[in-house]
């Protein structure tokens, strides 16, 4: 019995010291994580393309809360409203930092960029700029009339395209056959780099100047490969894997971003002959409204802060919206009987003697919920920017240590099935009463806090008077009777693995308004 008894102490005193042995390695009361965590390595080996797919199939299993080790990091992955709720509105100020990367310390101009920029003084001016003086509703009212510009020269293309297919087949009712992915790109970046620059790259007919374009798409084709994540930011000191090499393509790559961008600036500073009276008089471009503030701070306002700031807003407002354009047009394509009611939509409240125009679209809420919709399934941002904590903080009930990077998996919550009815369907009567792009931490396709997209505002506008005009100006079909592929390709901002092509004609209830474009 002794024996016996000595035994059960002895088993217990072993259970208490194991007990005591892991919280006093893991005091902080983690969230659940993922078996097993590989040495070094931790859960790298589970990373699988896409990622936002990766990690909803690890949420569905091991809950919507988990704690993951990415080599040296600590990871907290976030894919439910509420607990992104907890993050960006309860403990926002705590997780408005970035974490630092290989790309963030190049590209971001060692973390100063509006997007890599921690917490801070710095970060808080750029977005003091971004929201006050380049994107407020004035400054985007000033610009209207650029992005009426481009939507109508958008139209214009179109309809060369269906009157040389028409004069090409003889025929009075051919559809042309438009790849819409290089016409959506095109079109923002036109809106773009007209409110940056004054420039208009694409349909000016000027070879000199589309092959500037055309060298600058490049330019930000290859920001984005880049931007992937590598494993040097997770395993330091493995320059022998390949990190060596990224940092070299990155320098390279920055090279040619600053030679680009110092090139439009020397040409907005420095106006020619008569032009300053003009230009005090005209409408300043975004690079213009910056070298002004260069001349009372010289110091903060440098030329290398001026490309970086106006390089994220290209960046987040050219691959973003194009993208998201392309997948509304796709959906509306594989589902024709939507594309018919926006279109009654559209000619009840608007008519046929005029276009859309951005004050319509609060009046159209079919196409809002369309936009919104498009929105829900396929997020420009799957996976929002990463954040990192600043401090310790509790999420969902855990302990959360300082230095946690933060990760909140958008596209999972647009997913989930406790939130939304048949969540794969595309269905924009789901949207109805829904005011804007926002549903609590349902729906939050431009993120949310203090981290949100500053440029918000103009992609509402640009995306609703875009695709409202293409919904009132064209008749829209597929290519053949087969169902158009909604793959989508790896990537940051979820790009359609084959790009739209679409075949589309002017509506006869246009013709005499298109008539007069």
């Amino acid at each position: 019995m002794e024996v016996i008894v000595s035994y059960l102490f002895i088993s217990i005193l072993i259970l208490l010291s194991s007990y005591l042995f892991i919280r006093r390695k893991n005091p902080e009361n983690l969230p659940p994580s993922v078996f097993p965590s590989l040495p070094i390595i931790g859960h790298l080996y589970l990373l699988k393309p896409p990622l936002y797919r990766t990690f909803a199939k690890l949420a569905s299993k091991s809950g919507p809360v988990l704690h993951l080790r990415l080599g040296s990091r600590r990871v907290l992955l976030v894919s439910s409203a509420s607990a992104a709720e907890e993050c960006l509105a309860k403990n926002d100020v705590v997780f408005a930092g970035r974490p630092k990367t290989l790309f963030s310390k190049i590209i971001g101009v060692n973390n100063t960029s509006l997007v890599s920029s921690p917490y801070g003084d710095n970060w808080r001016n750029l977005r003091r700029i971004a929201s006050v003086e380049v994107l407020s509703i004035h400054r985007l009212n000033e610009f209207h009339d650029i992005r009426v510009d481009e939507s109508r020269l958008l139209v214009r293309k179109l309809i060369s395209s269906s009157i040389l297919s028409n004069s090409y087949t003889n025929s009075n009712s051919s559809y042309s056959h438009v790849n819409m992915k290089s016409a959506f790109y095109e079109f923002t970046l036109n809106v773009m780099m007209r409110m940056i620059s004054g420039k208009r790259y694409f349909g000016g007919d000027i070879p000199a100047v589309e092959e500037e374009g055309r060298r600058f798409r490049e330019i930000l084709d290859e920001t984005f490969l880049l931007a992937a994540p590598n494993v040097g930011d997770y395993l330091p000191g493995l320059g022998w894997l390949g990190v060596n090499r990224l940092e070299k393509k990155l320098v390279r790559l920055q090279e040619k971003r600053d030679v680009f961008f110092q090139g439009l600036i020397e040409q907005l500073r420095k106006p020619k002959g008569g032009e300053s009276e003009n230009k005090n008089k005209r409408r300043k471009t975004m690079i213009e409204l910056l070298l002004s503030l260069q001349e009372s701070d010289p110091e903060y306002y440098t030329d290398a802060m001026i490309t970086s700031f106006v390089l994220v807003l290209l960046s987040a407002g050219t691959d973003t919206s194009a993208g998201t354009m392309e997948w509304a047009m796709t959906l509306l394509l594989n589902n024709p009987h939507v594309l018919r009611k926006a279109q009654n939509e559209i000619d009840k409240k608007v008519g046929n003697d005029r276009l859309v125009e951005e004050s319509d679209i609060a009046d159209l809420p079919y196409l809002r919920g369309i936009i919104n919709e498009t929105l829900r399934l396929y997020p420009p941002g799957p996976l929002l920017v990463p954040h990192e904590s600043s401090d310790d903080c509790v999420v969902a009930g855990y302990n959360i240590p300082s230095g946690t990077m933060l990760l909140v998996n958008q596209w999972a919550i647009h997913h989930d099935p406790n939130l939304w009815d048949e969540p794969e369907r595309f269905n924009p009567e789901r949207f109805d009463g829904l005011e804007g792009t926002r549903d609590g931490f349902k729906l939050m396709p431009f993120g949310s806090g203090r981290r949100s997209c500053p440029g918000e505002g103009l992609a509402v506008r640009v995306l609703g008077s875009t695709l409202g005009l293409l919904i009132q100006c064209f008749d829209w079909e597929r290519p053949s009777e087969k169902m158009i592929d909604m793959t989508e390709a790896p990537g940051l901002t979820l790009p359609k693995a084959e790009p739209l092509v679409a075949k589309c004609q002017p509506r006869l209830e246009m013709q005499n308004m298109l008539s007069q474009l």
